[in-house]
């Protein structure tokens, strides 16, 4: 193996070591362990409801019986197609029990993306929720699910919620009306009762646990191959890093979708290896999310810069009492500075930011909880985890410090492939080595910053742009609430720098303006050339901002443009022909 130079091990906080002896686990066999260790410990709370470790666990077991009987056998593809509520959890650690694998499924996908993701995976069984019910009625001749298990939100509630919730949902007309016929439309009650448990110990660390999806936003979505010993290894790094945390009893928000690889990792799977408790948000209101960290007093907040930026900008958070936080999490995007202040000012607590990406399971990198935690920087790589900048067009051997280039990662967490793509599984994994597609550099101590995404990368009149750069100048006006620049097509320069800007309520700004601004900021072959102001920007669950979106946008003018055009020409020639 070829000699990597640790600088980041010298930055380590001295409780966190360089590697780790696994625990060669299946993923379950951690709820198992908090459930032995902390049995009445409460590990989910949700409204009104709440379930101790130890009914957690059987819960899980007796799931995982139900679904070997409804004829789910080991390696089987399981849907997940709901919110965050205690049923997805449930399910989830019922599924993994089960020996099937996990095929995490966003309830906000529409039909075309349904029908790819399930029929890519060969899903088997599909759990989900009954809002959800008219959307897959429609696609039942197009996918292959067999047998569908439907639940309701009230079935995580208690009386009188659950019954408060059946009336309000009749009323509004949101209760849609599910034909269960117990062939293959199934309550999910028949996953849940019953006592007998499933005990089968088949399962081994080394066998697939998801099949995770991404890539949708830069082409078709592609199934990750992430397997038990990936996600556990990626959790007892997080626990490592994040040392503090575990020596009491935690408590997690879980307002990241737990279908997303973030949100899963983050919020359900290494906070149940803690004996943490986790609070599940069904839907980002922020309110609701003020409230419940008033009233539930989280220890461990995981988010994303939007869902920071958004609760600081709620007018009544004066209300709301922050300070049992105790560790908040950011990743995803760059959390920009003067809301990281304003957070700590008002919770006491400092964002700590990471870095990670689906095909890792998915953390990679993380700044130090009580060392030098670098602004802007996505921090050191984590116990075990290999980090270098190479080449972005020939890769091969590191860039040295300072200098920009693709960021390659390799370690226990990174996934076996993409499923069923063994061109695109080669194009990311080369020796080794997961291949991000993130343009970053390395500093003399070993802390990365992500400087863009390469497909990002804007190439006008031969120069290289990076986006991220002048999204930070347009973020530091005052007047700009959220700003976005991508590439778009220019006839003579390949592509031009074009800026989405929403302004703060009640400002109003020209495109004369923002130019003017960029312009005393940046180079001029970087300024802006286009400017739209818009309500609001196309992003991910995440809430990172798709970047593709917009630029297909604009591709698509272009072609309507140029269709345009063609059209005139061939009626002026016409016209011509006649006379």
């Amino acid at each position: 193996m070829e000699h990597i130079n640790r600088p980041w091990l010298k930055a380590y906080d001295p409780d966190v070591p360089p590697t780790l002896d696994y625990d060669k686990i299946p993923l379950f066999g951690f709820l198992d362990r908090a459930a032995h260790k902390w049995p009445k410990r409460k590990a989910i709370v949700f409204k009104n409801w709440s379930i101790t470790y130890a009914k957690l666990k059987t819960q899980s077991e007796i799931f995982a019986a139900n679904l070997k009987t409804a004829g789910i056998r080991k390696g089987d593809r399981v849907a997940l197609m709901l919110p965050n509520l205690p049923q997805t959890i449930i399910a989830f650690w019922g599924v993994l029990r089960a020996g099937a694998v996990g095929v995490m499924t966003n309830p906000l996908y529409m039909e075309t993306e349904i029908v790819h993701q399930f029929n890519d995976a060969d899903v088997r069984c599909c759990i989900t929720l009954d809002m959800l019910w008219p959307k897959l009625d429609k696609l039942r001749d197009s996918i292959p699910v067999e047998k569908f298990f439907i639940t309701t939100i009230g079935e995580g509630l208690k009386f009188p919620l659950s019954t408060l919730y059946k009336l309000q949902a009749k009323k509004n007309g949101t209760a849609p009306k599910v034909p269960y016929d117990g062939k293959q439309i199934f309550s999910f009650k028949e996953l849940t009762k019953g006592r007998e448990k499933f005990t089968d110990k088949k399962v081994d660390h080394h066998d697939t646990a998801l099949l995770q999806y991404t890539g949708g936003t830069t082409g078709v979505a592609k199934g990750c191959i992430l397997t038990h010993s990936n996600i556990s290894a990626n959790m007892q790094q997080c626990h490592a890093m994040m040392h503090t945390l575990g020596k009491k009893k935690e408590t997690f928000l879980g307002i990241l979708p737990y279908f997303h690889i973030y949100g899963l990792t983050t919020c359900l799977a290494w906070p149940t290896s803690l004996g943490a408790t986790l609070a599940p948000f069904p839907r980002y209101v922020p309110l609701d999310v003020l409230k419940g960290i008033n009233k539930l007093k989280p220890t461990v907040f995981p988010g994303a810069p939007s869902l920071y930026i958004s609760l600081l900008q709620q007018k009544d958070i004066d209300k709301y009492d922050l300070k049992s936080i105790e560790v908040c999490v950011s990743g995803s995007a760059p959390m920009p500075v003067e809301y990281m202040e304003q957070f700590k000012k008002r919770s006491g607590t400092s964002i700590t930011e990471g870095y990670g990406l689906t095909e890792a399971s998915p953390v990679t990198h993380f700044n130090p909880l009580e060392g030098i935690s670098k602004v802007g920087s996505i921090g050191l790589p984590f116990p075990d985890t290999d980090a270098k900048i190479v080449d972005m067009d020939v890769g091969g051997e590191p860039l040295p410090p300072g200098k920009r280039g693709e960021l390659v990662v390799r370690g226990p967490q990174i996934m076996k492939g993409y499923y069923n793509r063994p061109d695109a599984t080669a194009d990311v994994l080369r020796n080794g080595w997961l291949y991000t597609g993130d343009i970053a550099t390395m500093d003399e101590e070993g802390y990365f910053y992500i400087v863009d995404r390469k497909k990002d990368l804007i190439i006008s009149g031969g120069y290289n742009i990076y986006p991220r750069e002048i999204d930070e100048v347009l973020h530091s006006h005052p007047m700009i609430k959220e700003a976005v620049s991508v590439g778009i097509p220019h006839e003579t320069r390949g592509e031009i720098v074009k800026a989405y800007v929403i302004t703060q309520p009640g400002e109003e700004l020209s495109r004369s303006d923002v130019i003017a601004y960029c312009r005393e900021k940046l180079a001029n072959y970087k300024v802006p050339r286009k400017v739209e102001f818009r309500k609001d920007l196309p992003k991910t669950m995440v809430g990172k901002v798709l970047r593709r979106a917009l630029r297909d946008e604009e591709t698509a003018k272009v072609e309507a443009k140029k269709a345009q055009k063609a059209l005139k020409k061939a009626k002026k020639a016409e016209d011509h022909a006649g006379e």
